[in-house]
């Protein structure tokens, strides 16, 4: 398998964008980080092996990677963007509402389920990204023993 970094690199050339210095940091803190990042985290990490980087550099430079295919923007049920390296096969996400936890999972049924439904509507679907919101074992069993106590 190719190397992540290579393949985001290629991506980037072949969409006739220069590889500077603050997108291959940027690119190092996608690959190196595991879970999902928001611009400010990006920013933080990035400004420990930079300081002159800003946050507008940090934000031109995921909307440079989201464009070219390279990063992912999920929404994850909040206020801010998340990004996530776009090298993975189709997944989905079940974002805990309780504790904020992100867990993949692999969207092959809700390829079909959402393929199915375009069908049904004369479209096409080429791909689907699913974020689903609730709680994990551990929150939803601290709120069920809070609604038994009260």
């Amino acid at each position: 398998m190719e190397d992540v970094k290579a393949v985001a690199e290629r991506r980037l050339r072949s969409a006739q964008k220069r590889i500077t210095p603050q997108r291959r940091l940027i690119l190092d803190i996608l690959v190196e980080t595991e879970g999902h990042l928001d611009a400010h985290d990006i920013y933080d990490q990035a400004r420990r092996q930079d300081t002159r980087l800003s946050l507008s550099t940090v934000y031109r430079t995921l909307a440079v990677l989201k464009e070219t295919g390279v990063v992912r923007e999920l929404y994850l049920d909040q206020d801010h963007h998340h990004y996530e390296l776009d090298d993975k096969d189709e997944h989905s996400h079940l974002v805990c509402l309780g504790c904020g936890q992100v867990i993949e999972v692999d969207s092959a049924a809700f390829c079909q389920a959402a393929k199915a439904v375009g069908k049904e509507q004369g479209f096409v679907v080429a791909a689907a990204q699913v974020e689903l919101a609730g709680y994990c074992t551990t929150c939803y069993e601290r709120q069920t023993e809070a609604s038994a106590q009260s």
